[in-house]
């Protein structure tokens, strides 16, 4: 057993216990067609989880990928058969605003099959890009060839850099463990400064 999750993605060690790979998959295949889910945050999770010794890094990628190609075409074949009229809709229900879905619109109007690649690096583009694609006639294949591309990029970014994380994730509580109370000195000092220097300046500006 390994050393747990730090910070905030401890509050996903027991989904991701109880869960394993399905909830990677779960939430991933939700977040990429706009359902409000961390899609991103469990990936991360779970590759630090594998790193620590908890889970498959390679079934965690391959479900992945899975995952967000299968979610964007759900949000592809949304934006297809529902266009403009079902967003205008039913979007604020998964926080898709017009506001939001026109600004992606022109992304890809501008862009083009490219921005499918980007999005998937981009919090708020991620979650409707298939929707959008479908909404702007991009045709199936040229999405789905672009999707592949960019999940894997993605996954595979995000993957190794936490996997490799939670490899060292012991000598890394270590470290923070050590170096912990020269931060807070550091922090009260900044603190201190910063308050003195918003005292003399009201100072002087009183007595101008």
């Amino acid at each position: 057993m390994g050393p747990p999750l730090p910070g905030p993605l401890a509050d996903l060690a027991p989904i991701l216990h109880q869960y394993g790979y399905a909830a990677v998959g779960g939430l991933i295949f939700l977040e990429d067609f706009g359902v409000p889910a961390p899609g991103e945050t469990i990936l991360i999770a779970a590759a630090v989880y594998a790193g620590a010794g908890h889970l498959n890094i390679v079934l965690v990628a391959v479900v992945a990928v899975v995952a967000a190609i299968a979610g964007d075409n759900i949000g592809y074949l949304i934006g297809r058969v529902g266009g403009r009229r079902l967003i205008h809709r039913w979007g604020r229900y998964v926080l898709i605003t017009p506001e939001r879905f026109h600004t992606t619109e022109r992304f890809f109007l501008h862009h083009g099959g490219k921005i499918v690649v980007i999005a998937r690096f981009v919090e708020g583009l991620r979650q409707v890009n298939g929707i959008v694609a479908g909404t702007t006639g991009m045709s199936w294949r040229r999405f789905f060839m672009f999707n592949v591309i960019g999940a894997v990029l993605w996954v595979g970014v995000w993957a190794s850099l936490a996997y490799l994380a939670g490899k060292k994730i012991g000598a890394i509580y270590a470290t923070i463990d050590r170096y912990q109370n020269y931060a807070w000195i550091a922090l009260g000092i900044a603190a201190a400064v910063f308050i003195a220097w918003r005292v003399a300046r009201r100072l002087r500006r009183h007595s101008a």
